[in-house]
C-alpha cells in the first residue's frame, strides 16, 4: 500500500490502524477544475483502489465546494472562479472515468459541498480561528507571492482548511495525495486533533513530470494524457517524453515495481538499450491498464509501422465520402477525428491535417477528388477515404 510513496506521516501509526483489524477510512479529495483525470491522478486513484481491493472503505471525494475557490497550491496567481454548470460537467466527467479503475459498486463517492456549504459564514470563522496568518505563510507559494508584493486572497487562505475539514467530516483514516499537498494534508491532521479524532496517516505520492518534461502533469499545461485517450493517442504521447523521465513515468504512468524501476535507470545510464525501446514497453503497459493488453499491443504495431517502417497501419478507419458531406470539416468530425466543427477547424488551422505531404488549409475543401487517398490528423491518427 505505501510502495512508490515519496513520504508517509506517519508509518507507525498506519501500521497501529492496520493492526486492528477494521477496516479503514481511505479518502482521496480531487477538484473539479477540468473534466479529466490524467496519469498524474491516476497514481493517487490506483492506490486507493489498492485499498479498496483490501476490502477497506474507499471514498473518492468530489471537491465541489472547494472547487469554487481553486487550490492555490504552487499558484503565483488566484485561480479563475468557475461557474456551477462547469464544477458540475466535471464531476459527471470524472465519474465516467474513474471505473477503469476503481470498482464503483464498492466507492464511497462524497462530495464535500455535503458539510462545507451547511458550515455558513459563522462555521467558516471558527473554522479559520484554528490556524495563524503567520502558520498559513509557511506555504511556499504563499511565501513566494507575499516576498514578490503579488496579492494572496483571502478566500485562497481558507483552501487548506476547507481541505482540512473534509478529513473531519469523513473521519478519515488515511488521505491520500501527491507531495505538493502536504501543507493541507496537514492542516486535516490537525483539524482532526482538535475535534478530538485519532489524526490522519498521509501516504504522499511523487508529482508526475509532464510531456514535456519540465513542468509537472497539469491540465491547464497541455503536457497531460488523459486515462481516456484513445490507446493509439496514449501511446503516441508517450513515446514523446524525453529519455531522462523514462524511470519515471515506469514507475508512477505505468505502475511496475520498484525493482523494475531501478533496472530502468541501471540501463539507461549505462546504455545498454536503446532508449526508445524501452520508452515503448512503458507506453504499452501504461496503455494496458487502461485497455487491456491486446489493446496496448495493437497501439505499439500501429506506431511501430507509422514511425519506424513509414507505412499506414492496415487497420486504420476509413470514411465513405459519398456517405454525407464530403467537405473536410464535416468529414473529420464525422469520422470522430474532432469533437467538434469548430475542433475540425483549429486542427486545420494548426496544420495538423495532411493528404501525404500536402497540408490540408481549407475547412471547406472537398474531399472527393482525394478518394483512395489517407488523410493523416495530427501524429497518431490516419482516415482512409473511400468512395
Amino acid at each position: 500500500m505505501t510502495q512508490g510513496a515519496a513520504e508517509v506521516i506517519e508509518e507507525a501509526e498506519l501500521r497501529e490502524k492496520l493492526l486492528r483489524g477494521r477496516p479503514l477510512t481511505v479518502k482521496l479529495g480531487i477538484d473539479t477544475t477540468a473534466p479529466v483525470i490524467t496519469l498524474g491522478h491516476a497514481v493517487a486513484i490506483r492506490r486507493l483502489a489498492a485499498f479498496q481491493r483490501l476490502g477497506h472503505r474507499a471514498v473518492f471525494l468530489i471537491g465541489d465546494e472547494t472547487s469554487r475557490v481553486g487550490d492555490p497550491t504552487g499558484r503565483n496567481e488566484a485561480r479563475p472562479p468557475l461557474t456551477a454548470e462547469e464544477i458540475e460537467a466535471a464531476a459527471g466527467a470524472f465519474l465516467a472515468q474513474i471505473g477503469v479503475i476503481l470498482d464503483l459498486d464498492r466507492v464511497e463517492v462524497r462530495r464535500n459541498s455535503e458539510w462545507l456549504r451547511p458550515l455558513g459564514f459563522t462555521g467558516a470563522l471558527q473554522l479559520a480561528s484554528h490556524y495563524t496568518l503567520a502558520r498559513m505563510l509557511e506555504r511556499e507559494d504563499f511565501l513566494k507571492r507575499f516576498k514578490e508584493n503579488r496579492p494572496i486572497h483571502l478566500h485562497e487562505l481558507l483552501y487548506p482548511l476547507m481541505q482540512g475539514y473534509d478529513s473531519v467530516a469523513l473521519r478519515a483514516d488515511v488521505e491520500l495525495g501527491a507531495t505538493e499537498q502536504k501543507f493541507n494534508l496537514l492542516v486535516g491532521r490537525q483539524l482532526q486533533r482538535e475535534d478530538g479524532q485519532e489524526p490522519q496517516v498521509l501516504i504522499m505520492h511523487p508529482i508526475l513530470t509532464g510531456l514535456d518534461g519540465e513542468q509537472k502533469m497539469g491540465k491547464s499545461l497541455g503536457n497531460y494524457v488523459a486515462i481516456n485517450d484513445p490507446p493509439d493517442e496514449m501511446f503516441g504521447k508517450l513515446m514523446s517524453i524525453p529519455d531522462r523521465v523514462i524511470p519515471e513515468y515506469v514507475q508512477l504512468a505505468a505502475d511496475r515495481p520498484d525493482d523494475e524501476v531501478q533496472a530502468v535507470q541501471r540501463i539507461l545510464a549505462e546504455g545498454a538499450q536503446n532508449p526508445r525501446d524501452l520508452k515503448a514497453d512503458m507506453a504499452e503497459r501504461t496503455v494496458a491498464l487502461y485497455y487491456g493488453v491486446g489493446a496496448a499491443e495493437q497501439a505499439r504495431r500501429r506506431f511501430d509501422a507509422t514511425f519506424r517502417e513509414h507505412t499506414v497501419p492496415d487497420d486504420a478507419p476509413s470514411i465513405a465520402l459519398g456517405d454525407g458531406d464530403s467537405r473536410l470539416v464535416p468529414v473529420l468530425v464525422r469520422a470522430a477525428l474532432a469533437k467538434s466543427s469548430s475542433d475540425a477547424r483549429r486542427l486545420v488551422a494548426d496544420g495538423a491535417v495532411r493528404c501525404g505531404e500536402e497540408k490540408l488549409t481549407e475547412p471547406d475543401r472537398d474531399l472527393l477528388p482525394l478518394v483512395g487517398s489517407t488523410l493523416r490528423v495530427g501524429k497518431h491518427r490516419f482516415l482512409k477515404l473511400a468512395p
